[in-house]
């Protein structure tokens, strides 16, 4: 079977797999691991699609995916008929679309960010007792951080300081500051402009949901490092209970509105159930291999 073959099969499966994974209920208990599944999986389907179809338009040298590419500054295009041609041109297309989407999808956090930014330095406010904090003069429920390459700021309100006792508060900080270090937001820019490119497509949203969520959980268990669980979770309990809105633009919130979700975190947060050693390697391996194997078989010779 040849090259182009195995890779527009893997680049179908990516799409199987991906609806498997969104509905799986496994990488709650790993969730920093099901990340990384995420973006291999992703990163598969985007080099194994453009890959098939230049693999198409390449076909005529029988040189392999990529080795038929010097032909088109030999003078030799003309060999290119005018199917292979459209394969050409739909693969250069979707790997441009692709990458314009997600500068645009950076460009526009980057703004979002920037003018919340200067909305908190006129309306937030510091306070001693939640030091390295801003805090906003709001009687709701809001917790979030606004991540940043050189800085980020967590920001609660001040329900929220009325609403969580000393333990929760500190609990609550602590999630947004692992948003913040572990840089969740840059996890999610790739899922959000793939879902700009593809609205119409249900499972690319549910992709973009599950990653989400992984993402919270993930903050999770750095947010009950050292500390009870029972504090972050009592603090989800109160905060789906008062019914926040949702973050600003840009940023990354401790709860949604969405009560399956938060339910789903508080359970695992009281209940932790590891992953078997044996499939937590499965999947580690899985990583490499579907993030490397479709760069392989593009350089393979025909």
């Amino acid at each position: 079977m040849t090259g182009t073959a195995l890779l527009a099969l893997i680049s179908l499966g990516t799409v199987g797999g991906a609806h498997l994974l969104s509905r799986a209920r496994w990488t709650w208990r790993t969730p920093r691991l099901g990340i990384a599944l995420w973006q291999s999986l992703g990163l598969c389907w985007g080099v194994a699609t453009i890959g098939a179809l230049l693999g198409v338009a390449m076909a005529p040298y029988r040189k392999g995916v990529l080795g038929g590419i010097p032909g088109l500054y030999a003078d030799q295009a003309a060999r290119l008929d005018t199917v292979h041609m459209a394969a050409l041109l739909s693969a250069v297309s979707l790997a441009a679309v692709l990458l314009v989407m997600l500068m645009y999808a950076v460009v526009r956090v980057v703004r979002a960010r920037h003018r919340h930014r200067v909305l908190l330095a006129l309306v937030s406010r510091r306070d001693s007792a939640v030091p390295g904090t801003l805090v906003l003069d709001h009687p709701g429920a809001a917790a979030y951080c606004v991540p940043g390459v050189r800085s980020s700021k967590v920001v609660v309100s001040a329900g929220t300081l009325e609403l969580l006792d000393r333990a929760e508060l500190a609990a609550v900080l602590a999630h947004e500051r692992a948003h913040a270090r572990e840089r969740h937001d840059l996890v999610l820019l790739p899922f959000a402009s793939l879902r700009q490119v593809f609205p119409q497509f249900g499972l690319v949203g549910r992709c973009l949901d599950a990653v989400e969520l992984l993402i919270e959980m993930a903050a999770d268990d750095r947010a009950r490092s050292g500390r009870p669980p029972r504090e972050l979770a009592t603090a989800l309990l109160r905060f789906a209970a008062a019914r926040p809105a949702a973050a600003p633009s840009g940023t990354l919130g401790v709860a949604s509105p969405d009560d399956i979700p938060v339910m789903a975190r508080v359970n695992r947060l009281l209940e932790p159930k590891p992953l078997p050693r044996r499939a937590r390697l499965a999947a580690a391996a899985a990583v490499p291999v579907l993030a490397g194997l479709p760069l392989i078989l593009m350089v393979l010779p025909s």
